[in-house]
């Protein structure tokens, strides 16, 4: 009996096989262009936890406040003075949320493994960030919309993640190779969220796409 899929992003059931190894098949929707891994090689959520443990994410380390700098300062200069923000999927060594508190900034946090706190889903937001979690989403039509509904009027929610274009190579394309990514996007992706929402959207270098509220 053939496999079928919806697509998690937009629930598309126009999805055909993308490619196959031996460990994985991985399926693009025809819509929206996301690349996806369906729920049957997930991981469970005690060897995803296993795999987030071994991030070495630390606010003192030079290089990693340069690679965030990027999301940083695309964000920043939308930015009130003493603007709101959310840090969603912030890791075991939260750094982006202090950057932005080093500049005046209160920040929430949230993770489902290192910072579960579900009342932040009742809040509003000027800003939120969503820093390479978008290709770890199970839902990600669902969970990133549900961040959208949470930004205030003129608030941003940036989202960055190594998008698929039309120049890599899936198969030697080493982001598909951690287990804990289950999704890609591609910047049609990103375009069919801001026909969704109404939103605007820009994008920052070939990771990163700002959507305006």
């Amino acid at each position: 009996m053939a496999e079928i899929y919806t697509c998690p992003l937009c629930s598309s059931k126009q999805v055909w096989s993308y490619y196959s190894n031996e460990n994985s098949s991985y399926w693009r929707c025809s819509k929206c262009e996301l690349v996806f891994l369906p729920k049957r090689f997930h991981l469970n959520n005690i060897d995803e936890k296993s795999r987030y443990d071994l991030h070495q994410n630390n606010p003192n380390d030079v290089g990693y406040r340069r690679f965030l700098s990027t999301i940083f300062n695309a964000v920043e200069k939308h930015l009130k003075p003493h603007a709101k923000g959310l840090d969603f999927g912030c890791g075991p060594g939260p750094t982006l949320s202090l950057m932005f508190a080093e500049k005046g900034y209160s920040v929430d946090l949230f993770d489902k493994f290192y910072a579960d706190n579900l009342d932040i889903f009742n809040n509003q937001y000027d800003f939120i960030t969503a820093t390479e979690v978008a290709e770890h989403l199970q839902a990600p039509g669902q969970e990133l919309s549900r961040l959208y509904d949470m930004l205030k009027p003129g608030g941003v929610l940036a989202i960055m993640t190594s998008m698929l274009t039309k120049e890599i190579d899936f198969s030697t394309w080493h982001y598909k190779n951690d287990p804990t990514h289950i999704c890609f996007f591609s910047q049609t992706s990103m375009q069919h969220l801001a026909k969704k929402w109404g939103a605007n959207v820009e994008f920052v270098g070939s990771d990163i796409g700002l959507f305006f509220k």
